[in-house]
């Protein structure tokens, strides 16, 4: 923390000291083979010296605790704390004295200061003491502003102001990747990474989506019929290790009809992190809103409702079909079914399926029969618009395994 000091003599003195919780104290343990010269001296030092664990002398982290010895470092997400003291260190009474605590930052300033009332008057070798506290939300460089102003008892005012100067660092490396489904589901993982020099108890790892979304939590499993966490118990974060957590959006019922609006639904939600540290102290973050491209369905989108995971060699099987128009134009579609070596269509090609307007979704049934065994893909679907003669084809739809009954 730099300081800059007060060119004149005052006759109140100014102290600012951080807040922050003890740390456990470390030893340096010192160790040798009983054959050495020194034999088992070592040990039995470290094993009457207070500060070790008993019965585990050679690790580094004692049980004691020791007192910070420098300002430390302060990471975003975190509440910065401090003590602000003034004493009057002359032997006469000074009056009307006020107290300002300002932080600057890139951005704003901010007034600290729990109370902007002055105080009467204060006594020689009184002080007067105030503990202000900030949830640091910007990384970079802070100053911590404190300005002190007075009147001596000759009814001279006085004033003047100290600087404190400190970075903030970033706590944490957030990087997400989206996913979009078949259906309208978005898949978000976020990948967290620890990057600072301590370990961090997770807390809390959600996702706030946006109004059109709800969100599932994919990061437990069911054992027991209880919720266990895929990390396990403890749910610690090492430094500089990362974790993947993921979740799942889906439409609300009310907008999941309207094909149009979650088409262009870009914005999904913000990370809600929440750690502890050292002993306890305790730290936030949230991300801004979420973003992801917009997917391209064209004109139509194609998508599966039902489809069995396995079918049987020479027996056929039904499948549905989600029609949506995604233009802004009336469709008049006809559906053709073309075979493939592996799979074959049962049923009429070239039927019409009507008039489909924007926005408007239809399900279609259909019926298969797959001739080779194995993983087949489902292909061969061909929709054409008799207003436009425009015609879509969609390959690779989806796959089924195909099975040799016993």
């Amino acid at each position: 923390m730099d300081v800059s000091q007060a060119k004149q003599e005052h006759l109140l003195a100014l102290k600012v000291m951080r807040l922050t919780k003890p740390t456990l104290f470390t030893n340096l343990p010192v160790t040798c083979e009983e054959r050495d010269l020194p034999g088992d001296l070592f040990g039995r030092l470290m094993r009457d010296d207070p500060s070790t664990i008993k019965g585990a002398e050679t690790l580094m982290l004692g049980e004691m605790l020791t007192l910070p010895q420098n300002f430390g470092n302060i990471f975003l997400g975190e509440t910065f704390s401090s003590y602000i003291s003034v004493h009057n260190d002359s032997s006469q009474m000074v009056k009307d004295i006020l107290v300002k605590a300002d932080l600057q930052t890139s951005s704003q300033r901010l007034n600290l200061s729990a109370s902007n009332s002055a105080v009467a008057e204060l006594k020689p070798e009184c002080c007067i003491d105030d503990v202000i506290h900030h949830e640091v939300k910007e990384i970079g460089t802070h100053i911590l502003v404190c300005a002190v102003s007075y009147t001596t008892q000759h009814g001279e005012k006085l004033y003047f102001r100290k600087f404190f100067k400190f970075q903030v660092l970033k706590p944490l490396d957030v990087k997400t990747k989206f996913y979009n489904a078949e259906t309208d589901e978005v898949f978000l993982e976020a990948q967290i990474q620890n990057i600072t020099t301590s370990p961090m108890f997770m807390e809390k790892v959600s996702l706030e989506p946006s109004m059109m979304y709800n969100v599932t939590e994919l990061n437990t499993v069911t054992q027991q019929d209880h919720g266990v966490s895929t990390f396990g118990k403890m749910s610690y974060l090492q430094p500089m290790d990362t974790r993947q957590y993921l979740y799942c959006l889906t439409p609300k019922p009310e907008y999941a009809e309207k094909a149009g609006i979650i088409k262009g639904v870009t914005v999904i939600g913000k990370l809600d992190i929440v750690w502890k540290t050292n002993l306890g102290e305790r730290g936030r973050l949230q991300t801004s809103q979420l973003q992801r491209m917009a997917p391209g369905y064209g004109d139509i989108r194609l998508s599966m409702e039902v489809i069995p995971d396995t079918v049987n060699l020479e027996e056929p099987f039904d499948i549905r079909c989600k029609i949506t128009n995604c233009s802004e134009r009336t469709m008049d579609l006809l559906v053709d079914m073309i075979n493939t070596s592996s799979i074959h269509w049962c049923g009429v090609s070239g039927r019409a399926l009507g008039k489909l307007s924007p926005g408007a979704s239809l399900s279609l049934a259909l019926t298969l029969l797959a001739s080779v065994q194995g993983l087949q893909s489902i292909s061969g679907l061909r929709l054409t618009d008799s207003f436009l003669k425009r015609t879509y084809e969609y390959d690779d739809v989806a796959q089924v395994c195909v099975v040799c009954p016993s």
